[in-house]
């Protein structure tokens, strides 16, 4: 009660008692809480600014629902007043934002918001950078409140930015002006997408300068000057990375980060090697990240600290394609041998993924999971060793190989037991492949097996049960050898039900049944439907939920990258294809069952046209939906549309002639999207040259959910338009309706291919027909960066092809569109004149439709 009437005091040392007393001591359930609720309101409306100061900071120390009630609806009002002092300004900004972080529901949104935002530009930082801290979290449940934001903030940084040392002396920490208050409006700005033209050219501006000053000699050899420096540094490259729409930027980001990797901060190197995870997803920069591979391989065998060599095997991760996919995964198998226990097993399901869809020869991943059980086999879970399973009854051109390197691998003395359950079943379905040879004949393959039966666990030797049975039928001639095994009282009397089930029924089988029988009965496996990757769905647990954002954040494979096609269709589509060779095999289940049938075959396409109707008029497009359309011709990931409410990302693969498409949508509020209903439209032309089938979504979305939908997609002839995505929702009552053009255009059935240059010439003069050619001269859009274009060509599905061309600064390409019904040639040429800023590109194709699409879309990207 003493400090209560602390409180009415006007004299200030008594009343900061009473407030430090009663923010330190006084519960908020107290029977005082009324009287102190009085006292502060006095305090506010005192209009004295140290009165007012210490009845904010009470609030904001407190910070209970009942402080919220009290005076939620007052500090908007302090805060936004003309009269109010600076000191008193940040105190409300800063004591509104704990309100909201404990209370959001309590704190109103109404007219002050729109003022708020203009406290941007207040001349006193303190009082800017409380406001963008206030800003930013508000921002993020209410963005459109806010969007407004976006230009001063800009405005404000670029100011900061191009200031000198000298001119913001009392927000000067050791030679860098305001770095608190620039890392606040960097982390404001990620909460939107990229701004108008007229704001992201100043910001452009913004991001080159502090790149920039990053290259420049340190004005001071303290610490806290590199800490503030890099700070600044770090927020504006995690911007760059958000926005993925310039090019330019996204490698000078990845070239600073790559000087980091040496640095003797042991927290550069984690921060260098966490930022180029996620730069390594971009299209435009991941080139520019594979070139530091090097040095990420040595930081993987020489650092110190477990967390920094984690973030250098995320990184390896994220730069693995089809270039050096083999050393990496080499190199992680190296560091596995001597790896943390506590990250060991995320290694082995990485290398897992690594090795299953960057495999070119089977017989190279076969060999890699063999080593990987061989050094970690405590760590190969289930859904890996029955990827290889999958894989090799799948394949039948890695079959033979498969078994005998199993047989040679568990000659050695201590096998771990994951191998012998690879063994067992890989030998029981195509041991006969090997036994012609004396050293692997099916007596020595029994032997081998059941020299290992006695050190297993129940499930694996279950397992080997199985496979013995098998081997009755697939060699007669060890039939009695066998049957005495399954005959012995350690089989027929032993004390697991399964085994001794097990030995009961495969002796009778193999004594009644005739051959015939046994041979339908124990038939080999056909091939496993393809599924989602069980391994894949492992990982993705491991690392935590994913999130709209986490689509930026994971590996963006190109076209060039991919093993496989499409998804089957669902169980209700008219048409089920097994899956050949070359079909994607990351889609494949979750383990191999004990009996499976073949799946029903049908001489039809492998996908299914969902539309049954003409589609109606196309709704008209969302504001910027062409600009980010162009921007996917040559990359298949990223964010194709963002406004305040969605989010929609892509992530797609295509192979030869089909393609798989998943579309992420992200429902940014706090509120539920209801009826949620996203259709594809197609002209009819389209229809004719283009198929496409969806799988249907959850009508229902919960604010921050993200919900995933897979288009599987079919070429069957070349085609100009492309489809349209509606989204159709509820959001708070009112009716919501997003068209976006998708972006599957023709150069998605772009497959590579290499030629030498005379190779190359000699096709080129025999695509010489008009009809044949098509020809575009047209002025730069944007920088001729040649390592860009370079990346753009590969991205756009071309082989770029190296010292091909006499003259060394054109870019030459080839490759094929696949289609149902026809494969098409493509030779491409682009010649840049620096001078005039101009590009000549010259498209020869065996059609002409073909080369004038292809010709439109690539000059574009220009």
């Amino acid at each position: 009660m003493e400090a209560v009437n602390l409180l009415s005091s006007n004299r200030y040392t008594e009343k900061q008692i009473g407030y430090l007393f009663i923010s330190v001591l006084v519960n908020s359930n107290s029977e005082l809480i009324r009287l102190i609720n009085n006292a502060i309101k006095n305090d506010l409306a005192s209009r004295n600014p140290t009165f007012m100061g210490l009845a904010l900071h009470c609030i904001a120390n407190v910070g209970s629902r009942e402080m919220a009630e009290a005076f939620a609806g007052e500090i908007p009002k302090i805060l936004v007043a003309g009269d109010t002092m600076d000191s008193v300004k940040q105190s409300a900004a800063l004591c509104l934002l704990r309100l909201y972080r404990t209370s959001p529901d309590l704190v109103p949104m109404g007219d002050w918001t729109s003022r708020v935002v203009h406290l941007l530009n207040d001349q006193h930082l303190g009082v800017v950078t409380a406001a963008t801290s206030l800003i930013t979290t508000l921002a993020q449940k209410n963005p459109e409140e806010f969007k407004t934001s976006v230009s001063l903030a800009v405005s404000r940084l670029s100011r900061i930015v191009t200031s000198a040392s000298t001119d913001l002396q009392d927000y000067t920490y050791y030679f860098v002006p305001a770095p608190w208050l620039s890392v606040k409006l960097l982390r404001l700005l990620q909460c939107y997408p990229p701004p108008d033209p007229a704001v992201r050219g100043r910001l452009t501006e913004c991001l080159e300068t502090i790149l920039n000053k990053a290259q420049e000699p340190p004005k001071s050899k303290k610490v806290q000057h590199s800490n503030a420096k890099n700070a600044v540094l770090f927020e504006a490259i995690s911007l760059i990375i958000h926005h993925d729409s310039e090019p330019n930027l996204l490698v000078r980001a990845c070239n600073q980060l790559g000087q980091f990797l040496q640095h003797r901060e042991t927290n550069l190197r984690y921060l260098a090697l966490e930022s180029m995870c996620t730069l390594a997803s971009s299209e435009f920069s991941h080139e520019a990240v594979k070139t530091h591979i090097e040095t990420v391989i040595n930081a993987l065998k020489t650092e110190r600290d477990v967390s920094v060599r984690q973030r250098a095997v995320d990184l390896l991760y994220a730069m693995c394609d089809r270039s050096n996919a083999q050393q990496i995964v080499a190199e992680m198998l190296n560091y596995l041998e001597t790896a943390d226990y506590s990250i060991r097993e995320e290694i082995v399901l990485k290398v897992a993924i690594l090795a299953e869809k960057y495999a070119v020869d089977y017989t190279w991943y076969v060999d890699t999971i063999l080593n990987l059980i061989r050094i970690a086999g405590d760590y190969v879970s289930e859904e890996v060793w029955y990827r290889v399973i999958q894989i090799v009854i799948n394949r039948d051109d890695v079959q033979g190989y498969a078994a005998k390197t199993v047989f040679e691998a568990l000659q050695a003395p201590a096998c771990h037991e994951n191998l012998v359950k690879v063994g067992g079943y890989i030998l029981g379905e195509f041991g006969n492949l090997i036994a012609g040879d004396p050293r692997s004949s099916p007596l020595i393959q029994f032997n081998l097996l059941h020299s290992k039966f006695h050190l297993c666990s129940v499930p694996t030797r279950a397992l080997l049960l199985s496979t013995y049975i098998k081997f009755v039928n697939l060699f007669p001639e060890i039939k009695t050898t066998i049957q005495d095994v399954l005959r012995s009282d350690s089989q027929l009397k032993n004390a697991d039900v399964e085994l001794q089930q097990r030995a009961v029924e495969y002796l009778r089988l193999s004594t009644i049944a005739s051959t015939d029988i046994l041979a339908t009965v124990l038939e080999e496996m056909p091939p496993f439907p393809e599924r989602e990757s069980s391994i894949l769905a492992k990982l993705k647990k491991k690392k935590g939920p994913s999130t709209v954002t986490d689509l930026e954040e994971t590996k963006k494979e190109r076209s060039a990258d991919m093993n496989g096609g499409a998804e089957p269709a669902p169980g209700n589509a008219s048409t089920v294809s097994t899956p050949s060779p070359s079909a994607d095999l990351l889609g494949l289940g979750t383990g191999p069952p004990t009996n499976a049938a073949p799946p029903p075959s049908s001489s039809g396409s492998l996908l299914v046209d969902v539309f049954s109707e003409p589609a109606s008029a196309v709704t008209q497009l969302a504001p910027g939906s062409q600009e980010n359309f162009a921007r996917f011709v040559c990359k298949n990931n990223g964010v194709l549309f963002e406004n305040q409410l969605l989010q929609i990302g892509l992530k797609s693969e295509f192979r030869q002639n089909l393609g798989r498409m998943f579309i992420f949508y992200g429902n940014k509020t706090s509120t539920q999207f209801l009826t949620f209903t996203p259709t594809l439209i197609c002209s009819d032309d389209l229809q004719a040259n283009l198929n496409l089938q969806t799988k249907p979504v959850d009508p229902t979305v919960d604010g921050g959910a993200q919900v995933q939908q897979v288009v599987n997609i079919e070429c069957i002839s070349d085609f100009t338009e492309a489809p349209v995505l509606n989204i159709q929702f509820r959001y708070g009552g009112t009716f919501q309706n997003v068209s976006v053009k998708l972006p599957i255009t023709l150069n998605k059935f772009f497959q590579p291919t290499e030629m030498a240059s005379q190779d190359f010439f000699q096709r080129w003069k025999q695509l010489s027909n008009p009809q044949q050619e098509v020809q575009n001269i047209f002025k730069a859009k944007h920088p001729m960066d040649p390592e860009i274009t370079k990346a753009k060509i590969i991205g756009f599905g071309s082989a770029l092809l190296e010292e091909v061309d006499p003259n060394p600064a054109n870019f030459v390409g080839a490759g094929i569109i696949h289609t149902r019904t026809a494969q098409i040639g493509c030779l491409l040429r682009l010649e840049p004149n620096l001078q005039a800023q101009m590009y000549r590109l010259t498209l020869r194709t065996s059609k002409e439709t073909v080369s004038q699409r292809l010709c439109d879309l690539l000059s574009e990207q220009f």
